[in-house]
């Protein structure tokens, strides 16, 4: 079968930008599929979240030629502080026990955005902007998908479609793909704050009885918060008054960095677990928010999504290396179950310490303060930990 594009990605942001990037010496005819004008997504307030880059996530950043271009506007992480608020127990990471300059970074989304849709525009592939997918028929031999560009309806066909439309997947509404939902019963308060104190390349992980408190390093004097708590608490505190709000964050973080102000608007964010029932369909495959959206309590979200797109070029390569079917529904399921045992692994660690971390039961307050107190004092379980903040503990 003709098709007038081997892959056509549907999502040209962060996950599905990446994949074009990973494919452009592939000798493939690849389409990309964009809502948004430049205009329209530089208007998101959504670009002025922090990302927290794993050390791994920024190796494949520099593969696909891109991090040399906005290292100097990310803060590298050379320490992590793990406390448990109102206990001695802590665990501290630092960079230089690793051999290794940082252990991660921590980057405005907007900046890792502007600069993937400048490196687009330079690509081979054909970008059909501003356009969205209304139809889409999936078979052995082929996708054949209806997009409406402007006033205009396009059928075109595609050997292998990647959806990288994130968390309301339209192509995944269109296969029916139902999606699991576990309703965390939390919302996550995020916000920046200026701190007294120079942060010193340091992120801050502060678990409480409500959940994890996050202070992510963005300059010298400046933090990104994440706060988690029960959803009726959150509804309390985001109706508190900038001084309300800023005395019980500063109650609740400590003196670490000094005394704090709030530096932007506090927004919230309901916290759940969605996965897809199925990533692969027939020549279809779902990555990125598409696919899964976790809890942020390990920064994990976006790194998992970059290596569902670097896992899925690196075996793209492999599949034209052999000239075989890069649609192949075999070829796609051997794929998803791979991803499956990286998704699962990453819940796994995240859910453990939502567990572990956010309750004060007596028995288990105690055990997770001696945890942190061992764990600070034992080599190899700090190695383990570290590889995880790294993005090493998660295998392709």
């Amino acid at each position: 079968m003709n098709y007038d594009f081997d892959v056509l990605i549907v999502g040209g942001g962060l996950v599905g930008g990446s994949l074009a990037l990973a494919l452009r010496d592939a000798p493939l005819r690849v389409g990309i599929v964009e809502a948004l004008t430049e205009t329209q997504r530089q208007a998101l307030t959504s670009g002025d979240r922090a990302l927290a880059l794993a050390r791994g996530t920024v190796q494949i950043l520099d593969r696909l030629g891109i991090w040399q271009d906005v290292a100097a506007k990310a803060m590298p992480i050379r320490h992590i502080h793990v406390s448990d608020r109102g206990r001695f127990g802590k665990t501290r990471l630092h960079a230089s026990e690793k051999g290794v300059d940082a252990l991660g970074h921590v980057i405005v989304a907007r900046a890792l955005e502007d600069r993937i849709a400048q490196e687009l525009r330079g690509l081979d592939a054909e970008l059909l902007c501003p356009a969205r997918i209304i139809g889409l028929k999936a078979g052995g031999d082929g996708v054949c998908v209806t997009l409406k560009k402007g006033e205009e309806c396009l059928n075109i066909t595609a050997a292998l479609v990647v959806a990288a439309d994130g968390g309301n997947s339209t192509v995944r509404k269109l296969l029916g793909i139902e999606q699991n939902v576990r309703d965390y019963g939390q919302t996550a308060i995020v916000t920046e704050v200026q701190t007294e104190a120079d942060v010193n390349f340091t992120a801050y992980e502060r678990f409480t009885a409500s959940g994890p408190l996050a202070f992510l390093p963005l300059e010298r004097r400046k933090c990104s918060v994440v706060w988690t708590m029960k959803n009726q608490d959150a509804d309390e505190l985001l109706s508190e008054s900038e001084p309300g709000f800023t005395a019980r964050l500063q109650s609740t973080f400590g003196y670490w960095l000094g005394k704090i102000q709030l530096a932007s608007k506090t927004q919230g964010f309901p916290l759940k677990l969605i996965q897809a029932e199925r990533m692969a369909d027939d020549r279809v495959l779902l990555i990125g928010n598409a696919m899964h959206q976790i809890h942020p309590v390990a920064g994990q979200g976006f790194n998992l999504g970059l290596r569902d797109a670097a896992f899925l070029a690196e075996r793209l390569f492999t599949r034209l290396a052999f000239n075989e079917d890069i649609g192949e529904k075999a070829f796609l399921d051997r794929y998803a179950r791979a991803r499956q045992r990286d998704l699962a692994n990453t819940i796994h660690f995240t859910d453990g310490l939502i567990r572990a971390f956010c309750s004060d039961f007596p028995p288990l307050a105690l055990a997770r303060n001696t945890a942190l107190i061992a764990l600070d004092c034992l080599p190899s379980a700090k190695r383990l930990l570290a590889r995880h903040a790294m993005g090493y503990g998660f295998r392709f």
